[in-house]
């Protein structure tokens, strides 16, 4: 389907924007050549690494490509936009409209723009987002509760260990009661990756730092890699919860192995398995990569889930186009069925569609507070 699409990108933009420009042959042909070129990104991740999620050419290159395929992906869209354009504006004076070689001009810069800015905003450190949460039920005692929620840091040649390190110590000087990782850590192999991850071994909070996994993990060697962030002092809350408690108040964090389980040799998800043996009474908070599931999550009792993997839908405007596959949960706070879920645009994104415009990264801290009806 991914070939189909960007198939098809590459005809729109052959046909509607370079056939019908005002150049020599020659030019045209060199331009198509690069389309093609740029538009076979994922092909180029597969031969430098054996899959097309873990380009491991040089991080110029690796950003270079992503502007050069988001442009091109952007541009398809306005050509397309154009084209809606010329059909009503024929409409209207009953015959052919054509556009000057100007307006193909400017949207191709338009979207040699958006895409700059979009892989800009997608490479840098995530900017702080504050976010307070409600829960019914909340003994006082955990009222003011800081959470961290990092998601989907894509550990690659993109986001290196330099950029790593910027965001653990960014992280570490929020000084939370808890850090959450939920899942998509990495995009390569241990080998690939050792160096790169390491910083997130320097992560430190007071109640301890968890992860779960995502579906990027099942990629790439999913037992092998959750042993690794052991080997790192992150806690695995794969398929179970622990209890925190203070002052004889009590507040469940849970976890859940990812939907791309159910596709390998792995253990069934099962949540109320995963609740089994939980306090009675004790809010609970669950971390699960995909907000899919929310639903399922709402009718056992859980008060907030915490999830990530859309990345907020990259673009504003377009983002909708994640919805259907995320059962609507996109970006953001929601109230499911009485259960608050928070899902998180992500702290950085995969490098094979490294642009964001108008769904930002984040650094999410999270505060629980007692709900004023608990």
């Amino acid at each position: 389907m991914p070939q189909l699409i960007f198939g098809l990108t590459s005809l729109l933009i052959l046909a509607r924007f370079i056939w019908p420009l005002d150049w020599p042959l020659p030019a045209k042909i060199v331009v198509a050549v690069l389309v093609l070129v740029a538009l076979q990104f994922h092909r180029w991740n597969r031969l430098s690494s054996g899959s097309e999620f873990s380009p491991e050419f040089p991080r110029p290159v690796v950003a270079l490509f992503n502007w050069a395929f988001g442009a091109l992906m952007l541009l398809a869209l306005l050509q397309l936009a154009l084209d809606a354009g010329l059909i009503v504006a024929a409409t209207i004076h009953g015959g052919i409209v054509g556009a000057p070689d100007g307006v193909r001009y400017a949207i191709a810069a338009l979207a040699a723009a958006a895409a700059a800015i979009g892989v800009h905003q997608a490479m840098r450190i995530p900017p702080l987002n504050d976010v307070e949460i409600a829960i019914r039920g909340l003994p006082r005692q955990f009222d003011g509760y800081t959470i961290l929620q990092l998601t989907d840091l894509h550990i690659s040649r993109l986001f290196p260990a330099s950029w790593a390190r910027e965001v653990v110590a960014r992280s570490n000087k929020l000084d939370v009661d808890l850090i959450a990782i939920t899942g998509d850590l990495i995009d390569g192999t241990i080998d690939a990756r050792r160096n790169d991850i390491a910083p997130l071994g320097d992560l430190i909070a007071a109640d301890g730092v968890y992860v779960i996994s995502g579906n990027h993990e099942y990629i790439f060697g999913y037992d092998a890699w959750m042993a690794h962030y052991a080997a790192l002092g992150l806690r695995s809350l794969e398929n179970r919860h622990i209890v925190l408690e203070r002052g004889g108040g009590r507040l469940v964090i849970a976890g859940i192995t990812d939907r791309a389980s159910r596709r390998r040799a792995h253990p069934v998800r099962d949540l109320a398995a995963v609740l089994d043996g939980a306090p009675k009474g004790a809010p609970i908070v669950l971390l699960d990569h995909q907000p899919s599931d929310a639903r399922n999550a709402a009718a056992l009792g859980v008060a907030l889930q915490l999830s990530g993997h859309t990345h907020g839908g990259l673009i504003l405007g377009i983002d909708r186009l994640a919805a259907p596959a995320n059962a609507g949960f996109v970006s953001g706070r929601y109230d499911v069925d009485g259960m608050t879920l928070y899902v998180n645009n992500g702290t950085a994104l995969w490098p094979g569609f490294a642009l964001r415009l108008g769904r930002p990264s984040e650094l999410t801290r999270i505060t629980l507070r007692v709900a004023d009806n608990a």
